[in-house]
C-alpha cells in the first residue's frame, strides 16, 4: 500500500506566504515537499510511471504560473495543489477515469507469509476486493482511496474533488456500502474463479 506523507498545514500556510512575496526557497520546498505524494496520487491514477512524472511535472508549473499571476491559493495549499493535479489528470483522460489494474495491485498487496494456506485466503480475499473495486462507479474508487488508503482528512478530500465535505461523506457512505453488497455477493468469487 503506497500512503502519501503530507507536510504540516501550518508549515504549508508559511510557506505559501513566503512563496507569494516571491520567496525562491519557499517554492523549491514547496516542490520538494509535494513532489512525491503529487506524483503518487497520479501515479495511482493513471498507471504509467512516466505519464505521472510529466504530469506532477504539469501541476508545479501550473503552480508556479499561478503565483506570478496572483491565482495561487491564498489558503489551503494541499487542497489547491491536489485540485490542480485531479484537474491535470482528467484533462488527459476526461472525467472520472476508472483506477487502473496496476493501482489495484498496489492498492491491495498482500503481506509476506511463508504459510501455503494463510497465502492462498489472503490472495483469494485480494481477489474478491479487487474484483469488487474495480466494479465501483470511478468517484466512488476516488473517495476510497483518498479516504482509505492515502488517509486524507474530509476536508482534504473534499478540496481535492471539489465536493463539500457534506457531499464527500455520502459519497464514502455509499462507496463503502457498495462495496459491502460487491463483497457479500457470490457472483464475485466466480468472476474471480474462487469456488
Amino acid at each position: 500500500m503506497i500512503v502519501l506523507v503530507l507536510p504540516d498545514i501550518s508549515v504549508d500556510d508559511e510557506r505559501l506566504e513566503r512563496a507569494q512575496h516571491g520567496d525562491q526557497e519557499a517554492i523549491a520546498d514547496i516542490y520538494r515537499s509535494y513532489f512525491d505524494p503529487i506524483y503518487q496520487f497520479v501515479r495511482l491514477r493513471v498507471g504509467d510511471a512516466q505519464l505521472a512524472e510529466d504530469l506532477t511535472s504539469d501541476v508545479f508549473v501550473k503552480f508556479v504560473k499561478a503565483l506570478k499571476n496572483d491565482k495561487a491559493p491564498h489558503t489551503s495549499l494541499r487542497g489547491w495543489i491536489f485540485a490542480v493535479a485531479r484537474n491535470v489528470i482528467y484533462d488527459q483522460y476526461g472525467k472520472e477515469p476508472e483506477l487502473p489494474v496496476e493501482t489495484l495491485d498496489q492498492w491491495l498487496t498482500t503481506d509476506v507469509d511463508t504459510n501455503p494456506e494463510v497465502q492462498a485466503i489472503r490472495t483469494i480475499s485480494i481477489e474478491r476486493a479487487r474484483q469488487a473495486i474495480s466494479l465501483l462507479a470511478p468517484s466512488h474508487q476516488e473517495v476510497l482511496m483518498l479516504r482509505f488508503d492515502q488517509q486524507l482528512s474530509l476536508q482534504e478530500t473534499a478540496e481535492i474533488m471539489n465536493k463539500k465535505v457534506n457531499a464527500i461523506k455520502a459519497l464514502q457512505f455509499r462507496a463503502v456500502n457498495t462495496l459491502r453488497q460487491l463483497l457479500s455477493d457470490p457472483e464475485i468469487d466466480d468472476q474471480t474463479g474462487v469456488e
